[in-house]
């Protein structure tokens, strides 16, 4: 560099030259979004959900929080038209693996094209068919993906609307467990 040359001005990333008034309204605005598609979805002791399974057997959530032996259960309801549900299959597979999952396929079809669709993705957890969205509608959810963890006691203890993670997930599943010990 010349003596007398001013250094170069270093260049922050996009996101810090924001002023610190449009980040906070992105967040507010995403925020409220988020509590807008949550604000009619159940809370306190988990609604009775019945309905035939996508094989063509009858259940409901009595059978998975007894397969489930008092422990956490997450309660993941998806629909086969859903872009956000496609990209968070895997992680509902793999969760699926390690903690009891029921799943509820909503205004996806009648139970064979549910589990034609489950078939072709290779998906094997438990899916209830609401072909008309009545169990959907039971449980408050106005927009999928949608998941509750509900604890052995019957008592949905996290429940959220949109893409969430595996570890985010696994997390509340565990503390679910936790709290209800």
């Amino acid at each position: 560099m010349p003596e007398g040359a001013a250094p170069a001005p270093v260049r922050r990333p996009f996101w810090r030259r924001l002023p610190s008034w449009e980040v906070l309204a992105f967040l507010a605005i995403f925020v409220g979004l988020h509590l807008w598609q949550q604000r009619d979805m159940a809370s306190g002791e988990m609604p009775a959900i019945a309905g035939y399974l996508a094989d063509g057997s009858k259940s409901g959530m009595v059978d998975v929080l007894a397969r489930a032996e008092g422990g956490p259960v997450l309660v993941y309801v998806w629909a086969t038209w859903c872009p956000v549900c496609r990209v968070e299959e895997g992680t509902i597979k793999s969760l699926a693996e390690d903690w009891p999952v029921l799943t509820v396929a909503m205004q996806s079809g009648e139970a064979d094209e549910v589990a034609k669709f489950m078939a072709r993705r290779g998906t094997t957890y438990p899916a209830l068919v609401d072909a008309r969205g009545e169990i959907s509608s039971r449980l408050g959810v106005r927009a999928v993906p949608a998941w509750f963890v509900v604890d052995g006691r019957r008592q949905i203890r996290f429940a959220g609307a949109g893409y969430t993670t595996g570890w985010g997930l696994r997390l509340r599943l565990w503390w679910a467990g936790k709290v209800a010990a």
